[in-house]
């Protein structure tokens, strides 16, 4: 299945190959197909549903494309958090040389000048500062959880508003006696990696600076709040993401009904690969005895494990992503360049240790040290810079110094000449894609995550096809997080597929086939 996979993002002219192979089916259904088409919806068939051209466009208003732009962002948002454990909240940090920054350090500079202006009048004016002290209680406010009872009484005592605004209008207000406790307040609330900030806080003794100061710090812990929240509602929010993104998504697709074209695209082709795969194997040469033809075709779930697997060889540059899986996209490019990188590695160092003695190829401590050196060579493999042909290059001659150099240790004669110059041309040889060795790996590769995405439920979970042993800690760390990600897409969107598969990749058996044409003979002798 792994070859075939790869021969479907390689060549599309397989495709025509498979007709001769499908044309035993294509010629008993010929007579049928009026009787498929009526039992469509009732019965499998083989015979490809011809999918319905897409709706035409139509005109869109700006408040339809906002509210859809904010349903996607926060079904984006929920599936960052549920899917990305790492997942913070950042900072805004502007670009230095922005428009945006410019008119923000612009206004910002405008309203800060007014504020130093009010205060250094005779008398102050305290209208504006009164203002920053109101938006600071509010924020203050907001970091407190419902039991912080007796912190919200002491804040909004202290900071009552209307008493300050009397206090002011009588010339009694302490400003800095505010600024005092505002800042002792926010070190209570504050998290432990922004105690370094408040401390700053009390060497500043200028009102404007201060206060500047004090709203720079509240912003970081709002981001503070705001991955705590996020990292409180985790839990909660998985329980209900699946039905929450499902949701959303079919609020988009109603206002959008061809946002599922690229998926049934997927799909189909993946059920393609399949069923020529199991022509190929299966069907009986011409002449011969159907009864062992008499399994249905493809199941579903496989179709859809076997597009998953297609996500890893997906041409980005030229082909669409699919709908449902867009917004793991980067991820799946992740999986993508990691496999790559596996497969360099593990065919590098398949070729070193079969042309090894066995004495240091069985040695865990020369295995895994190798592997650390070939790893750090291949390392931006993914940068557009690398040129793989001069990394194995370089390659070659570290692992031929290693080997040798292990060999001499363990008692053995070291590779000669002849035998470096093979090691490194097999080397040399990996940058093709079509190295056979390289395929090979590949293709175990990929069989590993086919069959630990089949079995990821059972225990215990498949090992590692042979020679990938060196790279199996790697693997299984690619194939969870595969697998993770699949599931969970699995669970969103899963009715999607099953209703695009029922409806354009339906199988027959060919029993079906034959009951179809005698039931077609039948009604036309009645006639």
């Amino acid at each position: 299945m792994s070859e075939n996979l790869d021969k479907s993002n390689i060549n599309e002219e397989g495709k025509s190959k498979s007709n001769d192979s499908e044309q035993g089916l294509e010629d008993a259904v010929e007579s049928s197909d009026e009787a498929l088409q009526k039992i469509k919806s009732g019965s499998p068939s083989t015979q490809r549903v011809q999918r319905p051209h897409s709706s035409p466009p139509r005109f869109v208003t700006v408040e339809e494309l906002l509210e859809t732009a904010k349903g996607v962002t926060n079904m984006t948002i929920a599936h960052e958090i549920v899917i990305n454990g790492d997942f913070r909240i950042k900072p805004v940090e502007l670009p230095e040389d922005s428009l945006e920054k410019k008119v923000k350090d612009i206004v910002h500079k405008a309203f800060w000048d007014c504020l130093s202006v009010q205060l250094c009048e005779d008398p102050p004016t305290y209208d504006r500062a009164i203002k920053l002290v109101g938006e600071i209680k509010e924020t203050l406010l907001s970091f407190l959880l419902p039991g912080h009872t007796r912190l919200r009484n002491q804040i909004t005592e202290v900071l009552d508003l209307d008493l300050i605004k009397q206090e002011a209008e009588n010339g009694a207000l302490d400003i800095s006696k505010l600024a005092e406790f505002i800042i002792g307040m926010m070190g209570t609330l504050c998290a432990p990696v922004r105690d370094e900030e408040v401390k700053k806080l009390k060497d500043i003794k200028e009102i404007v600076p201060l206060f500047r100061a004090i709203f720079s710090v509240l912003d970081l812990m709002k981001v503070d709040m705001a991955n705590f929240a996020v990292s409180s509602i985790r839990p909660h929010l998985m329980q209900q993401s699946v039905e929450y993104e499902r949701k959303q998504f079919q609020e988009f697709l109603e206002k959008h009904p061809n946002s599922l074209d690229f998926v049934t695209q997927w799909l189909e082709e993946a059920a393609d690969d399949l069923m020529n795969q199991k022509y190929r194997n299966a069907l009986p040469a011409v002449g011969e005895a159907s009864g062992s033809g008499d399994s249905p075709g493809p199941d579903p779930v496989a179709v859809q494990n076997y597009a998953y697997l297609k996500l890893l060889k997906w041409d980005h540059l030229h082909r669409p992503f699919p709908e449902t899986v867009l917004m793991d996209h980067s991820r799946f490019q992740e999986f993508q360049l990691q496999l790559e990188q596996l497969t360099v590695l593990g065919a590098v160092l398949l070729v070193t240790f079969s042309m090894a003695a066995p004495g240091i190829s069985s040695r865990a401590d020369f295995a895994e040290k190798l592997k650390m050196i070939v790893k750090i060579l291949l390392t931006d493999m993914h940068l557009p810079s690398f040129h793989l042909e001069d990394a194995l290059t370089t390659v070659g001659e570290k692992v031929c110094l290693e080997v040798s150099s292990c060999l001499s240790l363990c008692g053995f004669s070291p590779l000669t000449t002849d035998k470096e110059a093979v090691l490194k041309g097999q080397i040399q040889a990996m940058a093709s894609p079509d190295n056979p060795i390289r395929r090979i790996v590949d293709s175990r590769i990929l069989t590993f995550l086919e069959t630990y995405l089949v079995s990821s439920h059972q225990k215990p979970l498949p090992t590692a096809p042979g020679g990938l042993g060196p790279v199996q800690t790697e693997l299984e760390e690619v194939a969870i997080n595969f697998v993770r990600l699949v599931n969970y897409n699995k669970m969103v969107f899963s009715p999607y597929y099953d209703a695009i598969l029922i409806r354009n990749v339906c199988w027959v058996t060919w029993s079906e086939v034959i009951l179809i044409k005698f039931r077609l003979k039948d009604k036309s002798s009645k006639v």
